[in-house]
């Protein structure tokens, strides 16, 4: 499953994730908030691909019309509104453990940064924590795992054949304008993938 596929898997998954849209001339980005752009191929490397996080809706219309003309036929640009993440992490599901590991504030801070707050691996035998046992408080963990039961049973063939399923998560609050969050702090995917 490479990451265009896993957009649609979790569009239809029922997990809450962030609402894309797909990208057209004809869209038409709310100037009230700000925006994330994003590219997805149908072949090739599917990895560090151009984006563009938490920009106006002029920066993110003129930087969909580009990824637009550089992808032509091979790809998909898409869209949703910008969250300011809390803590973020990457879950990794898979027959015999869910490992999940979590870093302050965005998703970039881990995989970009290599920084890291801890990391949760959680068997049917055992927890080991590596980390601030602290970080991820009791409910949040248990967020997380209740949504990795649900990934192992809508990718059961998948895990059978020995596979793991990736998955990129933020607790994280909605934008406004000016980068100040609003409402109130949601767990929210927004990359599911096989490896």
């Amino acid at each position: 499953m490479n990451k265009l596929e896993g957009f649609y898997e979790l569009k239809k998954s029922g997990l809450p994730s962030v609402p894309w849209e797909k990208y057209d001339a004809n869209t038409v980005f709310d100037e009230k908030i700000l925006w994330t752009v994003r590219s997805a191929v149908l072949l090739g490397d599917d990895l560090n691909l151009p984006r563009k996080v938490g920009v106006n809706s002029y920066e993110a219309k003129e930087f969909a019309d580009q990824l637009i003309n550089n992808l032509g036929e091979n790809g998909m640009v898409l869209f949703y509104p910008y969250f300011i993440a809390d803590k973020s992490g990457v879950m990794e599901v898979s027959a015999d453990r869910v490992v999940i590991e979590a870093v302050k504030d965005d998703l970039w801070n881990l995989v970009t940064n290599n920084k890291k707050d801890v990391t949760i691996i959680i068997s049917e035998e055992d927890i080991f924590y590596d980390g601030n046992k602290d970080f991820l408080s009791n409910d949040e963990i248990t967020k997380l795992l209740g949504y990795s039961t649900s990934v192992k049973r809508m990718f059961r063939s998948l895990i059978a054949e020995g596979k793991s399923i990736f998955l990129e998560w933020s607790f994280a609050y909605i934008s406004d304008i000016n980068k100040k969050p609003t409402g109130k702090k949601e767990l929210v995917f927004y990359e599911i993938r096989s490896v």
